[in-house]
């Protein structure tokens, strides 16, 4: 873990990305397969492959008083720490003793993370993670807490390890992107590469892979520009999702790539009838079956989160799995093809006759027992599986009438995709586009919490979010206005349990939480340390179908105040 560490040090302290690969890759070949693979998931930022759905659950404010009690430092001290980096690994590194015989391989920290993510209840995680930082050196704490809260802070994202893994065994950076993006284990994939079998590599059901994102764009005219012949849809207002099935058994993920199938009962009986084995990319509504429509998000927060749903939820909130893609089927895996060509065999697939399971007894459905109509097209339902209608629009004016018949919906707009394009799963590109009209949002990360005023006395009710600048968070705005009392209560629990430093009255937060936020314009100021400020901003939503990673960046922060041409305020 020493040398894992040193290397860590070594990235931190370049800002150019090939001598970061080239330090991964120096390091890698150093090391025996079975440590260069584990290495590879660390440096990635994560305790455990993407395809598990391990986690530690061990909180920021956990953390912080461990490593308090073990450092010997008072309250203040650790915070000065805290403040000089913004990050608790460094903060443990800097204040934690060293003592003779401490020192951990990476294969023994990986133990004791299993270990840690086994244990049940809060006392038996803290025993084990006050063991383990007590065993390793203050270096090896720094990067192991880094590791436990998801955020190395060295400027290395998981595609700067692929280029590393293909430097190190001679590999092509195109296979092993392809290995990792089927496998969800960069550790896997190092072990093909090192092997030369990453053509081995294939996909695995119930092993969600990344979803492709689209880009957005402000006019018919500029979506146009990147392709002249658009397949459109309605934009839905839920979360994204994936669905995976084979056999009669279905899981579902959101984009996080959590399951979040017991979430949404119903849908799994109406998936696990497809006559073939498959992998859906879709949206979950809140649907409206008598108005053949999909209702509000708010509708259907309701039903997030939850592991077990009511009776009375179910028959209040039912919900539709819309289907816009299909990934595999019958064998191959179809994200090479075109657009164009998934969608056919998506068509046919939900066309065919198929079992439809109800609690345990099984029909027979055939195509066009129910129709959804939109204007004079209509897609087929099948239970809560809808085939989202697809249009075609070869003009900005054709655009410009779908775009406000999906909002006479109640969708938010459109998405708009190059019939001729590949799906490219986690990537953002131009060949999938948004288009929406509202004020403009923005995904941001949440970095700090206060307490509130009046009636929100006692709950955390004022946030500060951030948007990314390269690898860092750099704060943007603080709204307080747009979540329910119900949203703030669970909140307020979420943040006390994930505080990294408690400041009285405002806590900074572990950047877990995304919101989309809106706001009326976008001013340049020193008020926060992105150079730019929202005017009065508010919370459109919480987000909890997105990774902090994805959340917004300054680029786009940019390009949103030049379109504007905003002056400068101070």
């Amino acid at each position: 873990m020493r040398l894992l560490a040193t290397a860590c040090e070594s990235i931190a302290a370049t800002t150019k990305k090939l001598e970061k690969a080239a330090i991964v890759a120096d390091y890698l070949r150093s090391r025996t397969i079975n440590e260069a693979a584990l290495s590879a998931v660390f440096l990635s930022g994560r305790a455990f492959p993407v395809w598990e759905e391990t986690t530690l659950q061990v909180g920021g404010r956990s953390l912080w008083q461990i490593v308090a009690e073990l450092s010997g430092k008072g309250e203040a001290e650790l915070t000065s720490a805290y403040r000089r980096s913004g990050d608790l690994g460094a903060a443990a590194g800097e204040v934690l003793p060293e003592r003779a015989g401490q020192g951990l391989g990476v294969l023994e920290v990986k133990r004791i993370f299993r270990e840690i993510s086994e244990a049940r209840g809060p006392a038996a995680k803290t025993t084990i993670v006050r063991d383990l930082l007590t065993r390793a050196t203050p270096l090896e704490a720094k990067y192991i807490v880094k590791i436990m809260t998801g955020d190395l802070r060295i400027g290395l994202k998981e595609s700067l390890v692929e280029e590393a893994v293909a430097k190190a065994y001679g590999s092509a950076l195109a296979d092993v992107q392809r290995a990792n993006m089927l496998l969800g284990d960069i550790g896997q994939t190092l072990r093909l590469a090192a092997e030369g079998k990453l053509t081995d590599a294939t996909m695995r059901l119930f092993h969600p892979l990344g979803f492709m994102l689209a880009s957005p764009i402000a006019s018919p005219e500029e979506a146009l520009s990147y392709f002249s012949d658009a397949a459109v849809e309605d934009k839905y207002d839920g979360i994204r999702a994936q669905a995976h099935v084979s056999a009669g058994e279905v899981r579902i993920f959101s984009r996080t790539r959590d399951e979040i199938t017991e979430s949404f009962p119903e849908l799994p009986d109406a998936l696990a009838g497809l006559p073939q084995d498959a992998i859906l990319d879709g949206e979950i509504v809140a649907w409206d079956y008598a108005a053949g429509r999909a209702r509000p998000f708010t509708a259907l927060q309701q039903r997030l989160g939850r592991k077990k749903v009511s009776e009375k939820m179910l028959q209040e909130i039912p919900v539709a799995f819309l289907a816009f893609d299909l990934l595999y089927a019958a064998g191959e895996l179809l994200i090479d093809r075109p657009l164009r060509e998934r969608a056919q065999i998506l068509d046919e697939l939900l066309a065919a006759e198929r079992t439809i399971h109800h609690g345990g007894t099984e029909s027979r459905r055939g195509a066009g027992q129910r129709k959804l109509a939109f204007d004079d097209r209509q897609a087929e339902v099948r239970a809560s599986v809808i085939r989202a209608p697809v249009f075609r629009a070869l003009s900005p004016e054709q655009l410009e009438e779908l775009f406000a018949a999906a909002q006479e919906r109640g969708n938010e707009g459109l998405m708009i995709k190059d019939l001729g394009s590949a799906y490219t799963p986690g990537k953002r590109g131009k060949s999938w586009l948004k288009m929406k009209r509202e004020l403009a949002t923005l995904d941001v990360v949440v970095t700090a919490v206060e307490y509130g005023h009046g009636k929100r006395v006692g709950v955390l009710s004022d946030y500060t979010f951030a948007v990314w600048d390269g690898d860092r968070l750099v704060n943007i705005g603080k709204a307080y206005s747009g979540l329910t009392d119900a949203e703030i209560a669970e909140m307020t629990l979420w943040f006390l349990e994930h505080t990294i430093e408690d400041q009285g009255f405002r806590r900074v937060v572990e950047p877990k939480i995304v919101l989309e936020v809106a706001f009326n314009n976008m001013m340049r100021s020193d008020r926060h340390d992105s150079g730019y400020a929202l005017r009065f901003p508010r919370i459109v939503r919480l987000r909890p179908d997105k990774l902090p990673e994805e959340a917004d960046t300054i680029e786009t922060v940019s390009e949103i105040y030049e379109k504007q041409g905003q002056n400068t305020i101070k």
